[in-house]
């Protein structure tokens, strides 16, 4: 049976009154705070994690940044952080690859350091360690956020808000309609990534460009892995199946690591829960503690059946787990999987994307990638929740289908879309419109203006 406690009504002191406030400093996050901080407005940027970042931090790659036919389509202010982590030697360039289409290995440490300066460059005022609990409204329109640290509970007012906190807590909180999962409400696993160090990288490519009857790869010829250059190897499929016949646990049907930035550095995307809602924190706990111990399985997996991994080491752990899907909002417009099959295009386009549907099965441990033939728009409307005003969501919370997610939920796309939720909330901020009424576009003309690539 249920129990309840009452809470006494109280007041709530306000720590600040912004223009806009972008709730969540992940990949979306920070490109919305900068974005929207180009006319001079107020705005912040609250975060409840101890660096900046988000997913950026967790050793994956950036995928997403080019097409199929090898052009850049995410630009603008993403393609300028990558390029200034780049000038650092703290990325690489942006390799095409026929599985994921391209991928772009970044440095977490440097990426946390950057997304300092570039705050601090802009003008945004950054709250770090604190919880965003609830929505503050006015009929149907967000007015600004509670928040709850060490300090207490306050409101931060605020004329428009941007949840980019991944898992779409203000849209949910505010009441906006929300789907989650698939058709049967499951949604797509949840990863806790690792690096490993002291891999003979030479004697791990030139095996398996050598011996494809013995190293299966999934659609890339084995040849493609030979160049010193990044990469992710996805496939090993015999070698699971040899280590399952010994013994072994693997929670998944493919073996997957990629290159990080040291010559003997590999990131291994393999643990795996299925079911789990990574919006009940009792949930999340037990997916990491699964993940930790999945981990030291799949570590000794590695240095027993793959080549190169033999003196390998853990370096490091990703700081939480890497969320593929929770609540996604149900907006103006539900971008479709026919949509991205399609290559279709919008009016209100904010954004084109390529990578594929990317699908971790929600039951079961494989995985299924549907490409486009092109590229696909991102249509603003899928920024704009339904029946809540004064809010905008961006990255990986969306309006999207299940399977359209797995497409656009990853970090290209996702800087791309907070870019432009960011640059709409400054329109509605500076016009008073609600971000529902603002002028498309004079949006596309101002995201053109800094750079970003749209058809």
């Amino acid at each position: 049976m249920a129990q309840f406690v009452h809470e006494p009504a109280r007041e709530i002191p306000v720590r600040a009154s912004v223009d806009v406030l972008v709730v969540g400093g992940g990949p979306a996050g920070l490109m919305a705070a900068q974005a929207a901080s180009g006319k001079g407005l107020d705005v912040m940027l609250i975060e409840n994690r101890g660096s900046l970042g988000g997913n950026m931090t967790q050793g994956l790659p950036l995928l997403g940044f080019l097409g199929r036919k090898g052009n850049e389509v995410i630009k603008g202010l993403p393609l300028q952080f990558v390029e200034r982590l780049r000038a650092r030697g703290q990325a690489t360039h942006h390799r095409a690859c026929p599985l994921h289409v391209s991928l772009t290995m970044i440095d977490p440490e440097g990426t946390k350091r950057l997304a300092w300066e570039i705050m601090e460059e802009c003008g945004v005022k950054v709250l770090m360690y604190v919880m965003f609990v609830d929505v503050i409204k006015e009929g149907n329109a967000v007015k600004g956020v509670i928040i709850e640290s060490k300090k207490g509970r306050e409101a931060i007012l605020a004329k428009v808000v941007v949840d980019c906190t991944g898992d779409g807590d203000v849209a949910f909180r505010a009441g906006a309609p929300m789907a989650y999962g698939n058709e049967k409400g499951i949604a797509q696993p949840p990863t806790l990534m690792f690096s490993m160090r002291g891999v003979d990288s030479r004697k791990l490519r030139d095996a398996v460009a050598d011996h494809p009857e013995i190293y299966d790869i999934d659609f890339i010829p084995n040849e493609f892995f030979r160049a010193d250059d990044n990469c992710t190897m996805v496939g090993f499929r015999n070698q699971i199946r040899q280590a399952r016949e010994a013994g072994f646990h693997i929670p998944v049907e493919r073996t997957i690591f990629m290159t990080g930035m040291a010559p003997d550095e590999w990131w291994v995307n393999m643990s795996r829960v299925n079911g789990i809602d990574a919006t009940d924190p009792e949930q999340y706990t037990r997916g990491e503690e699964v993940c930790i111990r999945q981990n030291e399985e799949i570590a000794r997996y590695l240095k027993a059946y793959i080549p190169g991994f033999e003196n390998a080491y853990v370096d490091r752990v990703a700081p939480f787990m890497g969320i593929r899907e929770t609540r996604r909002i149900i907006g103006e417009y539900v971008l479709t999987e026919q949509d991205i099959f399609d290559c279709a295009r919008f009016d209100d386009a904010i954004g084109v994307a390529a990578y594929p549907v990317d699908l971790h099965h929600p039951v079961g441990g494989d995985c299924t990638l549907m490409w486009c033939p092109d590229c696909y728009d991102i249509p603003y409307r899928c920024l704009v929740p339904q029946q809540v005003d004064g809010l905008l969501c961006a990255g990986r919370c969306i309006s999207a289908t299940h399977l359209a997610l797995a497409s656009v939920r990853v970090m290209g796309p996702a800087m791309c879309i907070g870019e432009a939720a960011g640059k709409a909330a400054s329109i509605a901020a500076e016009t008073g419109l609600p971000p529902r009424a603002i002028d498309v576009a004079r949006l596309r003309d101002e995201l053109r203006a800094e750079g970003a690539f749209l058809r």
